[in-house]
């Protein structure tokens, strides 16, 4: 019996050992199969024909990833026919960085889109236009290290070149008057003299933000985005009204003479009142009912700060800013 019961041990460890054996060498078979999934390698092809989808500032990081993506970043022309500057980058952008970010175009850049560039001067908008003569589209919202003399410096050096400037932006430029808009005018009238009586297409309030129309894929028959305000007389961004009864009225103006809602782009009826909103925008009664609300003041934000909200881990609602503030203001005083 006690012999029956040594083997039985026996039969029972060397189970044991081949299991411990098979285990260990299936740890090392799927290690080394695991080893040979990460080895180095070159970037799939496909990673390159995304290169000529993405943003400025993703294009930048990807060119530090390796060798191979880095070589093929700094060659391909094709990369830098449209440069479009957005956040984070347009308040780091100097004249000098411009300068070596567009000739990576070799001379062939098509658009270029400033947004809310400040550093940028008139003699660095000068040298990019004069090195790229074939730009079509020149974006520059918001760049207020410009001035107008220097935007009508830029548009003419492109005008001589065959006429190829097709749209100009440049709303929230300082100091924009009649003159100047009236010297830009020309040129475009001289570029396409067929279509002055053609009229452009109508600018809404709520889509002055929408990439369609602040980047590369405006529409073709908006060529100036600012105009003369036909109740202030003053150079900016003059809306045409959404609503059906206000399209036989003169109801086109900017926005400081007819307020209109954020959402909608529609104008304010006399009898309507403006509804209070956490971002202090202005929105008509209709779009108010649709946007939720904050869960202590029960004002909403409209789309533009919509990320302004602060997410509540216990319900589906949030709190804004200012409610924000009060309520972590009272969590101190009632752990003080």
């Amino acid at each position: 019996m006690e012999i029956s019961h040594v083997v039985e041990d026996n039969r029972n460890e060397n189970m044991q050992n081949s299991q411990t054996l098979l285990s260990s060498k299936s740890c090392v078979s799927s290690q080394n199969e695991y080893t040979q999934e990460v080895e180095p390698g070159p970037p799939h092809e496909s990673l390159f024909l995304v290169l000529a989808y993405l943003p400025l500032f993703e294009l930048l990081a990807m060119s530090e990833v390796c060798m191979s993506l880095r070589d093929t970043v700094h060659n391909d022309v094709l990369l830098w026919l449209n440069i479009i500057v957005e956040r984070p980058l347009s308040l780091r952008l100097s004249d000098e960085i411009l300068m070596k970010i567009t000739s990576k175009a070799s001379g062939r850049l098509k658009t270029l889109v400033l947004i809310n560039c400040e550093k940028i001067t008139d003699d660095g908008l000068q040298l990019v236009v004069r090195k790229n003569p074939h730009i079509n589209k020149l974006f520059l919202p918001e760049c207020t290290g410009l001035t107008p003399e220097g935007v009508i410096r830029a548009v003419k050096t492109l005008s001589e070149n065959h006429y190829s400037l097709k749209s100009l932006r440049i709303h929230g430029i300082y100091n924009i008057k009649k003159d100047h808009l009236d010297t830009i005018r020309s040129y475009f009238q001289m570029k396409l003299p067929q279509q002055e009586d053609q009229r452009q297409q109508p600018i809404l309030f709520h889509h002055r933000n929408s990439p369609e129309f602040r980047n590369e894929e405006s529409n073709p028959m908006i060529d100036i985005d600012v105009d003369i305000c036909p109740k202030c007389n003053n150079v900016s961004m003059v809306y045409d009204c959404p609503r059906e009864t206000c399209k036989k009225k003169s109801c086109k103006a900017c926005n400081l003479c007819i307020p209109r809602c954020e959402e909608c782009g529609e104008c304010f009826i006399e009898s309507e009142e403006l509804e209070a909103t956490a971002c202090g925008d202005n929105l008509c009664s209709n779009c108010w009912l649709q946007l939720p609300k904050c869960n202590f003041c029960n004002q909403p934000y409209c789309k533009l700060h919509i990320n302004h909200q602060h997410g509540l881990s216990s319900s589906n609602g949030f709190v804004c800013d200012a409610c924000h503030v009060k309520f972590v203001a009272m969590l101190g005083a009632c752990y003080c």
